[in-house]
């Protein structure tokens, strides 16, 4: 694995966490997966094993210390490619065969949908522990971490009597130059094509106009958005429920952005997941397995649920107290194994101009 995460980024009880998660679930994936497992997934010994190569599409930021903790606690030697995940869709899609990635990690369902011929079966004690909604129906991918999709408001411009009860709303022209999207970030395209799905192509286009006329900031991803709206900058963005929690994990209460999940059960509120999946090209199919195991750990998980304030997908692990729980979320019904459409929402997006 690359080397060049600041320290700033591993948590202060890597240590604890090392200690307990070497005593609770190495010896346990050592075993490797007698249920079904993967293909061609005899690698040898840990000393022998080839360097698990992972395609990320989630930052390095974000991930890095815990795929670390893998590399750490099980020997195997981690390589990590770490990018956007619609473009590291597009590379495997070029690279077919001849791919040198083992897994893909995935921001968004989107991603993973896109490429799903290219993805191996994965063994079913891997994909069960996880809700049905939150992994593939054919078993292609799973759910690692849950993602509820937001509107980050600036409490300085607004009150929760003021906000939109359906992102339906933005295109009203009463929120023209206050708005904030990032139309290139794979979320962002994951709840376009749920739209579509939801509400149609007529319809999804007719709202993706109505932004647009209301001449929205663009950002290049979440981040930014938040902080936008915290600083009077704009009063909505479009993003993942968890950036906001890590500006308020560093400055505090004070801060001046909060979350909003739209009451009406719309695209606006859509739970996402980031997941990965086995590329079928793979011949290091054992590290593979043993790398989905790990996140989906216990302990796994709760680095998800503590360090990147996402929602866990296992039963055991409790969210950060600060999120609503995710049943209480109006959440419309979509079918995430079906979003994989992403060039036909690309290629809308660039039809209204939101896209170059």
């Amino acid at each position: 694995m690359r080397k060049s995460i600041a320290d700033t980024w591993r948590p202060r009880w890597r240590l604890f966490f090392a200690a307990l998660l070497a005593a609770t679930f190495t010896a346990a994936v050592a075993c490797g997966n007698d249920d079904e497992p993967a293909a061609g997934n005899d690698t040898g010994s840990v000393e022998d094993a080839k360097p698990l190569v992972i395609y990320s599409g989630r930052s390095e930021s974000l991930v890095g210390p815990v795929i670390q903790q893998f590399e750490d606690l099980t020997g195997i030697e981690v390589q990590v490619n770490f990018g956007s995940t619609g473009p590291l869709a597009a590379t495997l899609l070029e690279e077919g065969s001849n791919t040198p990635a083992d897994v893909f990690f995935a921001q968004d369902p989107g991603g993973l949908g896109s490429v799903i011929e290219m993805l191996d079966t994965l063994p079913t004690d891997v994909t069960s522990i996880v809700p049905e909604w939150a992994r593939s129906p054919e078993q292609k991918w799973v759910g690692i971490s849950g993602r509820a999709r937001v509107l980050v408001y600036g409490t300085d411009s607004l009150s929760e009597s003021e906000l939109p009860a359906s992102i339906e709303e933005l295109a009203d022209p009463k929120w023209k130059g206050k708005l904030g999207w990032a139309p290139s970030n794979s979320s962002f395209q994951a709840m376009i094509t749920g739209m579509r799905q939801i509400w149609g192509e007529d319809r999804t286009r007719q709202w993706l106009e109505g932004v647009m006329a209301n001449e929205p900031t663009v950002y290049p991803k979440n981040t930014p958005q938040v902080a936008a709206a915290a600083a009077g900058e704009i009063e909505i963005g479009m993003v993942n429920h968890y950036y906001l929690y890590r500006f308020l994990a560093e400055e505090g209460d004070g801060f001046k952005a909060r979350n909003w999940f739209t009451p009406e059960a719309d695209p606006g509120s859509v739970v996402l997941v980031a997941g990965a999946g086995i590329l079928e090209a793979s011949d290091n199919k054992e590290s593979a397995v043993r790398f989905l195991e790990f996140m989906l750990s216990e302990l796994g998980q709760q680095y998800f649920a503590t360090q990147t304030h996402e929602y866990p997908l296992i039963e055991g692990v409790v969210a950060d107290r600060g999120l609503p729980p995710l049943d209480s979320i109006t959440k419309p019904n979509v079918d995430l194994s079906t979003l994989g459409d992403l060039e036909n929402t690309q290629e809308l997006l660039r039809e209204v101009g939101a896209l170059s």
